[in-house]
């Protein structure tokens, strides 16, 4: 999905959050549950931009017309290089109503888990005040 490649290229996270459904769904690659609603997802999304060094997408892959959308992406947690993939899913209003992230190697993930671990209190206080 172009716009959202756009959007998380120039660092414009409102714009993010506009192109997600309310009742999208997160599911990371380092948790064993998805995360539903909105708030979470733009929360993770916000600490994640945190966290990702020398973000950068390289590929994107689907049917720019149809509903889901691959975006194959490079980044570093700190000294773990990883590569990862965005899978999205449109609804009929063109809203992010699904959002899957994969990476690979198993050391990125794992420094990305930690990173993201030492964050989800500020995450769950961010979602609860969004949601409020």
């Amino acid at each position: 999905m172009r716009a959202f490649r756009e959007a998380v290229e120039a660092g414009d996270l409102d714009a993010v959050e506009a192109l997600l459904a309310e009742d999208v769904v997160f599911t990371s690659p380092v948790a064993f549950k998805p995360y539903p609603g909105k708030a979470i997802t733009a929360a993770v999304l916000r600490a994640v931009v945190q966290v990702f060094e020398d973000f950068r997408y390289v590929r994107e892959i689907g049917d720019l017309d149809g509903p889901d959308h691959a975006l194959v992406f490079q980044a570093r947690v700190g000294d773990r290089e990883l590569t990862g993939c965005d899978f999205l899913h449109v609804n009929e209003a063109g809203l992010i109503d699904d959002l899957m992230v994969m990476v690979r190697p198993l050391s990125g993930a794992q420094a990305l888990g930690e990173a993201m671990g030492a964050r989800f209190a500020q995450i769950a206080e961010e979602a609860g005040a969004r949601s409020a």
